[in-house]
């Protein structure tokens, strides 16, 4: 099976690309690269072009998860699999790939939720290092989806995929895309409809966990969940909403597994202290908002 190097980027919708933009930048920390003709805009939290990529949409919620493999071979060993298994990947553009500044790449549609997954091996790499402006993001973690049909997909993503997981919660899943270390990549939670769960960010102390609560609180921005710290992985989380209500997290700390002899996902006992240590409670608005857009492709299978 094909190997992966993480996680590379995430896009979602937004009802207000301006507000967005100036909230992802501002008060999440990420740096701006920029908005482009189209009116995507683009930010960063690595020396790669993007790791996230917000669209002007109607409807806000989750577009598009990107994969980076670990080289062109990689991608090709990818290309060849999911066309044996049917999975239809299509090219995308050279315009559009252009306008990412990507190498080739593909996307599928996971057939249980309506996601779209991208793939791709190389991406602009920036000069200069991404440099924090209050948060010490390191990285974008993982993406966690409100999922119907977990068995379904959990299945999907290991079979056809070449996921890992890594801990079970009742019917809720974490896994990593093989052979990244960390606790989990992508993640499904057990729920009535298929959304958008929250998106991670990665950051360097405990301290910016602490000094993000405070700093969230101060500027009148509604906190979702934590600080608390969870068992599946032993992060020390926090959670907020973006201005179009969609969660995101911050994150300290993560289990991370050696690529031979990792330990067996485990089955974790249901209950909110699993999720958190603490004791603490999520909001009635944690992971309540981001529908998941369904992609033309899959429209015109309908």
């Amino acid at each position: 099976m094909f190997r992966y190097k993480k996680i590379g980027y995430v896009a979602l919708n937004v009802s207000d690309i301006h507000k967005s933009t100036k909230f992802y930048k501002e008060t999440v920390g990420l740096q701006h690269v920029g908005t482009n003709e189209n009116g995507l805009s683009f930010f960063r939290c690595s020396n790669d072009h993007h790791n996230v990529i917000l669209y002007p949409s109607m409807e806000p919620g989750i577009k598009r998860v990107g994969f980076q493999l670990e080289n062109d071979q990689q991608l090709e060993l990818a290309y060849n699999e999911f066309v044996k298994h049917g999975l239809n990947p299509r090219e995308v553009s050279s315009t559009e790939t252009a306008e990412l500044k990507q190498g080739r790449s593909f996307r599928i549609v996971e057939p249980n939720t309506g996601l779209e997954l991208e793939f791709y091996s190389k991406m602009m790499h920036m000069i200069k290092d991404f440099v924090p402006t209050h948060t010490k993001i390191q990285r974008l973690g993982h993406v966690v989806l409100n999922c119907v049909d977990v068995e379904s997909t959990l299945n999907f993503f290991v079979e056809k995929l070449n996921f890992i997981v890594s801990d079970h919660l009742g019917e809720n899943a974490w896994m990593r895309c093989f052979p990244n270390k960390f606790h989990h990549s992508f993640a499904l939670i057990k729920s009535t409809e298929n959304k958008l769960h929250h998106v991670n960010f990665m950051v360097q102390d405990i301290d910016d966990i602490g000094i993000s609560r405070n700093r969230i609180l101060n500027g009148d921005v509604p906190i979702a969940f934590g600080p608390g710290r969870h068992e599946p992985s032993e992060s020390i989380f926090f959670y907020f909403l973006d201005p179009d209500g969609m969660t995101l997290e911050y994150s300290f700390g993560m289990e991370e597994f050696p690529e031979e002899n990792a330990r067996d996902a485990r089955l974790l006992e249901p209950g909110p202290w699993t999720l958190d240590r603490w004791g603490g409670k999520p909001s009635p608005q944690f992971a309540s908002k981001g529908k998941i857009e369904e992609p033309f492709t899959k429209s015109l299978k309908l």
